[in-house]
């Protein structure tokens, strides 16, 4: 079980099982990709396995900024590079890159993933967690139901491997059958917001019923 709550002190998260996937939802700039890389590089602390899935950022600034959250040089990441153009596939030093054409390559991107994910299992990582941001960039080239069933194909790949996966959406960008839809291919949700200055979160759907907003 993944116990997430050094990250999100939220009763919920204190045990969540391996194979989960949780869609991080919210408006722009409440810091749901930050959330997200946190819950990784805690991971990361604990000697589990990461993969981030990028649809805005270089392969090198992702691993450069990721190694700073976690405080040391010494990560088992793979990184799916939906952003630059390089051919350059490769791995080395607990690092593998993997390159698709644009984010709405969804067969590149699914490919990349599982190569990352042998990757870190070859290399010892067990257990680990995967983060993709963001939905709402892919939704930008391709419709929702192409979205829903990516992330249900995905959703069974992570259970296979044992990992938690994490999505970011901009709840704001879409309208809310686009939000129902993506939704369903999911096991929960945390939400966060913008709240008298402060950024808090709540999740629901890992519970009977939603818990209290807690700050972030």
């Amino acid at each position: 079980m993944y116990d997430l709550t050094n990250v999100l002190d939220i009763e919920a998260l204190e045990s969540v099982r391996p194979g989960s996937n949780i869609l991080i939802s919210g408006p722009a700039m409440t810091g749901k990709d930050d959330l997200a890389y946190e819950i990784l590089a805690d991971g990361t602390r604990q000697g589990q396995g990461a993969v981030i899935v990028s649809t805005g950022d270089r392969a090198d600034n992702v691993i450069a900024n990721f190694r700073d959250r976690t405080g040391t040089d010494a990560v088992r990441l793979g990184v799916v590079d939906c952003v630059s153009d390089s051919a350059n596939d490769g791995s080395g030093d607990g690092i593998y890159v993997h390159h698709v054409s644009s984010p709405g390559d969804l067969t590149g991107i699914g490919i990349g993933i599982t190569k990352a994910l042998e990757g870190l299992h070859e290399s010892g990582a067990q257990q680990g967690r995967l983060a993709l941001s963001s939905l709402s960039t892919m939704l930008t080239y391709t419709d929702r139901k192409t979205v829903f069933k990516f992330c249900h194909v995905l959703s069974s790949r992570l259970d296979a491997a044992g990992y938690l996966g994490l999505f970011t959406i901009d709840s704001a960008a879409h309208d809310e059958q686009t939000l129902q839809v993506i939704k369903q291919a999911f096991d929960g949700m945390i939400e966060v917001r913008e709240q008298g200055g402060t950024r808090q979160a709540r999740v629901v759907g890992l519970t009977s019923s939603p818990s209290e907003w807690v700050e972030v």
